[in-house]
């Protein structure tokens, strides 16, 4: 099977790990990473000289992985499906934009190819995909996070984070309405409701926690195939606490399969 050649947008943490954890692999290779105009330098100087920083996508570009954040859709990946690049995206929250999905879509059509719509820091993605064919009734996200853990965000106007005593939900909504209002967690709730009834029908719960450490995702999904609940308690990448190890785990897998003899 011939080399895959890959570039990147983004070179944050997820970006620097991707590159570090490809660097030996023999058959897949991080080429090119795209930053912003100002950052090329910065992240040349990061990532040392075996892959080339820039600001646009190369015109040789073959497979464009998004791991920059939402505005990286709209900037890059959207005109490269335009060009016939084949994507995938990390940034599922992105997509709780109304019209969004629709244009990644419409985007992809045009250019003859696809955009792959990575599961992330949430597991059981495949299952709800499977279970959405024979019919779903119900699927709801619950997010679990320690008080501290909603600083910045507009749980503080819900509750006081520093006396709660007790679990207290913090928002009961749609997936899309959850996205907005709590952007940190829009990735997950995101693609779960992708994977299954969609952004308006995907009930979520977000709690404060004063009795947990970790954050905590938790899925229940109902329908003819029968029930599933998954819960998860995922470790952070040690170079950004706030992003799941299993973020950067779910790129690693897309991209060994792209060349693997068996892949799963």
């Amino acid at each position: 099977m011939s080399a895959q050649q890959v570039t990147l947008i983004g070179c944050g943490a997820i970006g620097r790990t991707l590159i570090a954890r490809m660097a030996d692999h023999p058959t897949v290779r991080i080429t090119h990473v795209v930053v912003s105009e100002g950052h090329t330098a910065e992240c040349q100087a990061a990532i040392g000289n075996g892959v080339t920083v820039c600001s646009e996508v190369p015109p040789e570009t073959t497979l464009l992985v998004e791991c920059a954040g939402h505005g990286a859709i709209t900037d890059h990946v959207l005109p490269a499906l335009e060009r016939g690049i084949e994507c995938a995206v990390l940034s599922i929250g992105a997509l709780s934009e109304n019209g969004l999905p629709e244009q990644l879509a419409d985007a992809a059509q045009r250019g003859g190819t696809r955009v792959h719509l990575l599961a992330g820091a949430i597991g059981g993605i495949d299952a709800i995909a499977s279970a959405r064919l024979a019919g779903l009734d119900s699927v709801t996200y619950t997010g679990r996070k320690p008080p501290q853990g909603w600083r910045g965000s507009p749980a503080e106007q819900v509750t006081n984070l520093d006396t709660i005593t007790e679990p207290t939900v913090i928002l009961e909504a749609t997936a899309r309405e959850a996205a907005h209002l709590y952007p940190k967690n829009a990735n997950v709730a995101a693609t779960v409701s992708l994977a299954g009834l969609g952004l308006d029908a995907t009930r979520v719960r977000l709690i404060a926690d004063p009795t947990v450490t970790e954050n905590i995702h938790e899925i229940d999904v109902r329908g003819a195939f029968g029930e599933m609940r998954i819960t998860m308690r995922g470790k952070p990448l040690p170079d950004n606490p706030k992003t799941s190890a299993l973020t950067v785990l779910s790129a690693l897998r897309f991209l060994n399969n792209r060349t693997a003899s068996v892949t799963i």
